[in-house]
């Protein structure tokens, strides 16, 4: 079977002001949604971020791929590279907390989608689910956690949409929002995005949390945005109430020496983001989970040997999330039904995200989990009413690459990319 078209269209999602290390996000996140169509009629989907320099490069290997054979990855990747140096001359902004964004993770990105559709449509060929192809599920339900974020509410700025969770800057807003996001979800793992507020005033809100909420695993994710001394102080004032400590401090020596000093397991999307960094990290015995993205690490079959890697050096394994839809969710949920080293909830954004481009509306969660079927591919089908809108969307909206830092500046001018800032 040939491939006869791959389409890739650009779409703006609406995206409420949520906080973290290095400012807000931006009122709409940007993604691209791939398809790529069989000889025999079926659309193999993919979805991964829809930055300027991801997008040039889709944009510029689309066409190469047409008369390829959906089984052909090692072409696949042969066609990436041949275009990633054009498309690598127009990169521009890079944020560490979308490791996505990075330069070094271009081609890793852009694989990474057309993978997932090439595996797509190799499975709604054959009539199996897509993690068949992957060795089998070995789990029919994958966990998933609460992502709490300290937030603005969308009166902040008119570019914002309406949202129905209001502000929270404070740890009884923040335990509002759990209940709300646990109630309507059912999740059992609760994540808070940190780096926001002074400290204290972050451990306060997850004291708050475990008197809620005394049954949940709990985390916590500074981004790297607290000094060593305030990692190792927070440490001591959150023993015995965190599941695991995620990215406190900054760089691969400092979380070393954070481990050292408390003994915690540290978790990690931001120091261990490459095989190399995996490398000089079990050296150092930096952190002791990797949180796996299959959008950068290189697609689905990269995050499997990933996970075979991290369970012989006797790592954890769970999963990072950035702003993204369904297609995205149901890669990310056969890939870890597919792992038998997943150690924890996996972390997903998509429970702030009222746009779909899915035929039948979102992806449900019941249980804290996003649960297999026995459909063929992802799963999952396109609404190309709502495509069509989202792209609408994107035209009309005046982010090219996410920007956090500017978009906090429009509300304190004053306001820097500082890392550690307290």
């Amino acid at each position: 079977m040939k491939i006869v078209a791959v389409r890739v269209t650009p779409i703006a999602i609406k995206d409420p002001p949520l906080l973290n290390a290095l400012g807000v996000h931006e009122p709409f996140g940007l993604r691209s949604i791939i398809e790529v169509e069989g000889a025999d009629g079926q659309v193999g989907l993919g979805e991964t971020y829809g930055d300027a320099a991801v997008l040039t490069l889709l944009q510029k290997t689309q066409a190469s791929l047409v008369d390829m054979s959906p089984f052909d990855l090692n072409g696949l990747w042969a066609r990436v590279m041949a275009q990633a140096p054009a498309a690598q001359a127009g990169a521009a902004v890079e944020m560490e907390l979308a490791p996505g964004s990075l330069a070094s993770n271009l081609v890793n990105s852009a694989f990474s989608a057309f993978e997932v559709a090439f595996l797509d449509l190799q499975a709604r060929s054959l009539g199996i689910p897509l993690v068949e192809l992957l060795g089998g599920a070995v789990r029919n339900s994958v966990p998933y956690s609460a992502y709490l974020f300290y937030k603005f509410a969308a009166e902040v700025d008119p570019e914002y949409a309406p949202d129905p969770w209001g502000e929270a800057l404070n740890p009884q807003q923040i335990v509002a929002q759990a209940q709300r996001m646990i109630g309507q979800y059912g999740f059992e793992s609760i994540k808070l995005k940190a780096g926001v507020l002074e400290p204290d005033a972050e451990v306060a809100t997850i004291k708050a949390l475990k008197a809620a909420f005394p049954g949940h695993h709990l985390r916590i994710d500074p981004n790297g945005n607290w000094s060593l001394p305030t990692s190792i102080r927070v440490a001591a004032e959150l023993a015995g109430d965190l599941q695991y400590y995620e990215d406190p401090t900054p760089g691969l020596e400092g979380m070393a020496e954070l481990h050292k000093a408390t003994g915690l397991l540290l978790a990690t999307n931001m120091v261990v983001t490459s095989w190399d960094e995996l490398r000089r990290s079990v050296a150092l015995n930096s952190v002791q989970i990797v949180l796996s993205d299959h959008h950068y690490w290189g697609g689905l079959r990269a995050t499997q040997a990933l996970a075979r890697t991290c369970s012989t050096f006797g790592l954890g394994l769970s999963m990072h999330s950035n702003s993204h839809l369904g297609i995205s969710l149901m890669a990310m949920t056969h890939l870890a039904a597919s792992v038998h080293h997943l150690s924890y909830a996996c972390d997903t954004h998509y429970p702030w995200q009222e746009d779909e481009v899915l035929a039948g509306g979102k992806v449900p969660i019941t249980g804290g989990c996003v649960h297999l079927t026995d459909e063929p591919g992802l799963g999952v089908t396109l609404d190309q009413d709502k495509l069509a809108e989202l792209h609408e969307a994107f035209l009309r909206c005046r982010i090219r690459t996410r920007n956090d830092v500017n978009q906090m500046q429009r509300y304190r001018p004053d306001w820097t990319a500082v890392k550690p800032r307290f």
